[in-house]
């Protein structure tokens, strides 16, 4: 594994999108959060599908270049958990994954900060 270029300016982009929306009490801390780019971390079994993964204060992406808005969505993903850690922890065993409330809430967030065309 190795950390994502311009990480730092990376996460605050997508701190500033998100700062945007008021979902939670305090806006998203990233002091302490890492971004790393991992290819086998995306070959385990269960990650063949995903692009990047948040895993509280880590997200770990497929690609040096993952988007502003896969980057957006998983800090989203960071954002939860500093507030409802055990009820998103409980979604995952609930819910499928387009079901998943936490999932929606992260792609919703994604959708309405993405800049205008």
């Amino acid at each position: 594994m190795r950390r994502l270029p311009d990480e730092r300016a990376r996460l605050d982009h997508a701190k500033t999108r998100l700062d945007r929306l008021e979902l939670y009490r305090h806006p998203v801390r990233i002091g302490g959060v890492r971004v790393f780019v991992s290819r086998a971390f995306f070959r385990l079994p269960g990650m063949r599908g995903y692009r990047g993964y948040a895993l509280w204060r880590t997200i770990v992406v497929r690609d040096a270049d993952a988007s502003d808005d896969l980057l957006t969505h998983e800090l989203c993903h960071v954002w939860q958990a500093q507030h409802r850690r055990l009820a998103q922890i409980a979604a995952w065993a609930r819910y499928p994954y387009r079901q998943n409330p936490f999932e929606r809430e992260a792609r919703a967030a994604v959708e309405s900060t993405r800049p205008s065309s």
